[in-house]
């Protein structure tokens, strides 16, 4: 009678460990073997990462090389409002009166 106690026991330890290795492994984008491929994975996380720097770099310098490129726009010409001078002659002294 404790054999099949202990074999429904035994498989529902069996079944809870792979259900965690299950979810384990799920939540790991790769689950590797062996140390190599675990080493392997970073150098090329390692290799995207730089690439991806180096892109970002390149994309940058290209906008600088751009915004030196742009001409600054020259100063808009503003009319100037000319004063309204009249000249008046009193006696022997010409004053003018700029409005």
């Amino acid at each position: 009678m404790s054999h099949p106690r202990l074999s429904a026991v035994s498989a529902a330890l069996l079944a809870a460990a792979a259900l965690g290795v299950a979810s384990y492994a799920s939540a790991q984008v790769v689950v590797p073997t062996n140390r190599n491929a675990l080493i392997q994975q970073n150098e090329l996380q390692a290799l995207r990462n730089q690439l991806q720097r180096q892109q970002f770099q390149q994309q940058q310098q290209l906008y600088r090389e751009q915004d030196r490129q742009i001409v600054p726009k020259p100063r808009p010409e503003v009319p100037v409002v000319k004063q309204n001078c009249q000249s008046q002659v009193i006696g022997t002294t010409i004053s003018r009166v700029c409005r």
